[in-house]
């Protein structure tokens, strides 16, 4: 009974080294230091006409108020 014992023993203590070794590779080899990696990127760039941006609308707008305001004033003289 005793050798069964001993011998439950030293398989656990034999698996249970094998265990940490293999999570030792695993985890080694994880490590990500001298791993170049090669990405490719894509860069677009949009381009808007002037027309279609609402402030130079709006400042037209404005812009045309004020010399419709500045002719109908001068006309009053």
């Amino acid at each position: 009974m005793e050798t069964i014992t001993n011998f439950k023993s030293k398989a656990n203590n034999l698996l249970a080294m094998m265990f940490t070794i293999f999570a030792s590779v695993i985890t080694f080899a994880q490590d990500a230091e001298g791993v170049v990696t090669k990405e490719n990127k894509t860069t677009t760039t949009t381009t808007t006409e002037w027309y279609t941006d609402p402030m130079y609308l709006i400042g037209g707008g404005v812009l045309l108020i004020i010399i419709i305001a500045l002719i109908a004033r001068s006309g009053k003289k």
